[in-house]
This record gives C-alpha cells, structure tokens and sequence, in this order.
C-alpha cells in the first residue's frame, strides 16, 4: 500500500497597516453620510436644552418659538451627534437664508445654466463674507426665484421641506424695489428653521452640495468671515485657531447666526434664530453655553 504524505506550510504575510483617513480638511472624504435627522443624540439633546434653560429669559424666548438652536458635533467624523431645541420652526432669517443664493448659483454653475465670470465671483463672495445687499439682489436677478426655489426643494437636498416645518427660502430681492415671492407655508421672504439651516452645513461638510468640487468652492467663499459680531466675536477668542465658515443676518428685532468651526479642538455647527431686541448679545453668550455642552 502506498502511503502518500502530504504536508503544508503556513504562509505568513506582513500585515498591512491601512492609512486613517485624513479628517483634518474639509469636505470630509466620507461616501455613506447617515441623514442628519437620525443623529440626535438623547443624552446631547438634555445637556443643550438644560444649558439654554439655565437662562430664564432664553427659555421664555424657547417657549414663545422666539428663539431656536441647533448643534451639531462633528468631532467624530464618523459618529456625529445632533441637538436642536424648536428644530422645525420657520422664523424671519434676514440675510442668512443668502446660503440658498449661493447653492443655487453654485448648482447653476455646474450645469452651464450661467455663465462664470469675474463679476459673478465678486458678487458671491461680497454676498457672503459682507452679506453685501446689492451683491445679493444681482445674484437673485441672475438666477430667477424660481431656479432658487427648485435647487432648494431638490429631492437630494430637501432644504426647504412643508413636512418639516418648510426651511431655507429666499422670496425677495435684497432691495427695496421687486416683487416678493414668499414661502407657501408663513408668507416669509427670507426664512429659515435651525434644522435645515444644520442640514446645509452638515451636508456641505462631507461634500454632498452639487459636488465635493463645489462644495469645496462653497466653504471657501464661507470661510474667513469679515463681520465679526454675533458667533464670531465669541468664536474668535475661545477658538482663535479655527477655521470658521460662517453667514448671519440682522433686520429689526430677528438676529440670526450660523457657523461651520473646524480647528484642532472644536468641530462643530452651531445655528440660532432669535427675535428678540438683544439677540446679538445673545448669539454672543450662546457660544459658552455650547462650550459647557462640549464639557
């Protein structure tokens, strides 16, 4: 009988070590972004509301849908938590809701709908690092109330959305001629809700507006802001290493704030809606409540 041995080695191989993914820049090279609305956080959500509620006057604007914040953690990339006290309600934003004019010419850009040009790109960057009034009505007459309308409302962005309280709109031209286009929900010209205006900065930050090349084009016509009230004047001495891409927006007693902090400690977004005659300082002492809500 014939007897046949067979043996065999082990083949051993160097293990690989795989590179972590660099998230120190933005737009985060992330694929599979979980919807934002499925990221709040219980435990986040109780800290920020008892942080707001400590200020009596803060709640009493909370209980009166006069004021609204959202907060979005961004430290881990990859596990992000999310806050918002009156999420869905759509208030008066002022120039804020100027980050719709500038997704709508960026979308428009990408699909030859209009023309690059020197003037264009002044008037982009005058719109959002100013919050340049007749810069922000020449952008609205180029692209239509209705191309804005249809970018915001896109089924991949949802930036104003009547099952979520509406959002996002920009119904009126930065000037004091021109018809008015308002929202179907209040009749607002320029609106809001801290929910959607999160949902822009979250998307942004991975890349998902239009494209990650234009996403790209957006945060840096966002960053560097060049008023320095409100978030800012805050922001600006807690985290002076941040980078800050940043639109807010004042009429009257509506004072509105929005911020994408990207620096070596803190990452977050930060969004406030106030009407209220102090709410600049408001927007000011906000950031060392969400300071504490880090803790």
């Amino acid at each position: 009988m014939l007897v046949i041995f067979v043996t065999t080695t082990a083949c051993t191989q160097d293990t690989v070590d795989v590179p972590k993914p660099d998230y120190s820049q933005l737009p985060l090279p992330i694929e599979d972004v979980k919807p934002l609305r499925g990221l709040i956080d219980n435990s986040f959500q109780d800290k920020l509301i008892a942080g707001l509620n400590k200020n009596k006057k803060w709640k009493r604007l909370i209980e009166q849908k006069k004021m609204a914040v959202g907060l979005v953690d961004l430290r881990d990339p990859e596990n992000v938590k999310y806050a918002r006290v009156n999420g869905n309600v759509m208030m008066y934003a002022a120039s804020l809701p100027k980050i719709g004019i500038l997704l709508a010419a960026e979308d428009a850009l990408e699909k030859g709908e209009l023309q690059d040009s020197e003037e264009i790109q002044q008037d982009l960057r005058l719109m959002i690092s100013k919050s340049d009034n007749a810069a922000s009505t020449r952008m609205i007459d180029r692209l239509g109330y209705d191309k804005i309308e249809s970018v915001l409302k896109d089924p991949i962005y949802e930036l104003y959305d009547e099952d979520y309280g509406g959002g996002l709109w920009v119904g009126k031209r930065y000037a004091k001629t021109g018809a008015r286009h308002p929202e179907p929900l209040k009749g607002l010209s320029h609106a809001a809700t801290v929910s959607q205006v999160c949902r822009y900065y979250y998307l942004l930050a991975y890349g998902k507006l239009v494209s990650f090349e234009r996403s790209k084009i957006m945060l840096d016509m966002m960053v560097n802001p060049e008023l320095h009230h409100k978030f800012v004047n805050s922001l600006e001495k807690v985290a002076p290493k941040a980078k800050l891409f940043r639109k807010s927006g004042t009429w009257k007693n509506f004072h509105t704030d929005s911020v994408l902090v990207w620096g070596p400690e803190r990452k977050f977004i930060l969004v406030a809606l106030i009407e209220d005659p102090e709410g600049e300082k408001i927007c000011r002492d906000l950031v060392g409540v969400v300071e504490k809500v880090f803790d």
